[in-house]
């Protein structure tokens, strides 16, 4: 099985081009850390990212989502986010790499869990607010900027994905899958 990450910054329409992946056939792993914000919102947590356990929450279910994943036969999965992506996060949120959260980023580069190669999908200009994602356009970018150098950092191959159509993100994510 070969899994792939989407990453890049909240807003630059990661889920957009992943439910156009799966509607094309492709299996998907949903991101992590929006649904860990909307149960905790629903329970009455506001800002559940202000939360020590927010971080390690995430990895968790991640690792869980990323197990599961597994059982299936598929030949290519594409995985919105990673460890590597919550790390970015604790950086950004300026929290400590946990114990766990380290763990699991020796678990993903020792078992070559995900393929090198990364499509990583720019920012489109702008951010929409919404109940879970609550950041200003300036801190997208700086998010951004943390997240290129943590996968650079633990030697990921960035594929760029440029603003463009969905149909034209979609398509340049496909043919570096097919060709690589």
């Amino acid at each position: 099985m070969r899994r792939f990450i989407l990453t890049g910054a909240p807003g630059s329409g990661k889920t957009t081009i992943l439910r156009q992946l799966e509607l094309d056939g492709f299996s998907v792993v949903e991101e992590a850390a929006t649904d860990i914000i909307a149960a905790a919102q629903t329970r009455g947590t506001k800002r559940p990212w202000t939360q020590p356990s927010f971080i390690d929450e995430i990895a968790q279910l991640q690792r869980d989502r990323q197990v599961r994943s597994s059982l299936q036969r598929d030949e290519i999965q594409f995985h919105d986010r990673c460890a590597v992506c919550t790390a970015a996060l604790a950086v950004f949120l300026g929290y400590p790499i946990s114990a766990f959260l380290s763990g699991e980023l020796d678990r993903i580069q020792k078992e070559a869990i995900y393929k090198h190669r990364v499509f990583f999908i720019r920012n489109l200009g702008f951010v929409t607010p919404t109940n879970v994602r609550q950041i200003s356009f300036e801190d997208t970018l700086r998010f951004e900027k943390i997240h290129e150098e943590m996968y650079c950092d633990l030697s990921f191959e960035l594929v760029f994905i440029a603003a463009a159509s969905l149909t034209e993100r979609v398509n340049i994510i496909k043919a570096a899958v097919k060709y690589g």
